[in-house]
């Protein structure tokens, strides 16, 4: 895709990359990262997915380095993306949601979600697109730290009687372990999520492009009741 951008002259591309590449490897470490850390692809306790995401956003800056021409890149990295949906798909992070609408998820594993909603992410890729300061530019664009319960709770209290199959019992962290061993090995990619404590400052988007998302509580309502006016739950 850059090869073809730059032999046609685009004057920038943007990329959507994720935010846990510039997160620690240990999500439990301390504190909050911006865009000037990179995640450590050789560590080997990463999940494929993560070093996915980093390898391929490092690929792109390696390429954009030797190239030499007028083109431009940024990169945009989201959190966990919910909000309004366009067809009744339940895949990615939406998933999640409708589980919980359904019943399927008869508990909340301890794990926390930097929620942003799509329509702040079109946003965002579109001020990075235009703004003549994004050059060059990663941009974390995350959103309310969230834990599972919280947004279990949210759901409950915000949608009435089609709320009233979503669970809020926490699962011990001991529990989902067990599990990811013995019976779902699907759980094995979230367990060193748990208890996550690390988080991501969006000051940069929010001062370079003037981006202002919306709170979490809204974006996870509006989500389920997309889900449900499309009959995906």
């Amino acid at each position: 895709m850059l090869r073809a951008a730059t032999a046609a002259g685009v004057r920038r591309v943007v990329l959507t990359s994720a935010a846990n590449t510039a997160s620690p490897s240990s999500y439990a470490t301390e504190g909050v990262t911006d865009e000037t850390l990179w995640t450590d692809p050789d560590d080997p306790s990463l999940i494929p997915y993560r070093r996915s995401k980093t390898l391929a956003e490092r690929a792109a800056w390696d390429f954009m380095a030797g190239h030499g021409g007028s083109t431009e890149l940024t990169t945009v990295l989201p959190g966990a993306v919910f909000g309004p949906v366009l067809t009744p798909d339940t895949s990615g992070s939406v998933g999640i949601v409708a589980r919980m609408l359904s019943g399927a998820m008869r508990g909340v594993p301890r794990i926390g979600l930097e929620i942003v909603d799509v329509r702040d992410l079109v946003d965002v890729h579109l001020r990075a697109m235009t703004s003549p300061h994004a050059a060059g530019e990663r941009f974390l664009a995350t959103g309310d730290f969230t834990w599972m319960a919280e947004m279990a709770r949210t759901l409950r209290d915000g949608l009435g009687a089609e709320g009233r199959r979503v669970s809020t019992r926490q699962v011990p962290d001991f529990a989902v372990r067990l599990a990811a061993r013995f019976r779902e090995p699907s759980l094995r990619e979230i367990t060193p999520s748990l208890g996550r404590r690390n988080r991501h400052s969006t000051d940069k988007a929010r001062k370079v492009l003037g981006w202002q998302p919306r709170p979490a509580a809204e974006t996870v309502l509006d989500c389920a009741r997309s889900l449900l006016a499309h009959g995906a739950v």
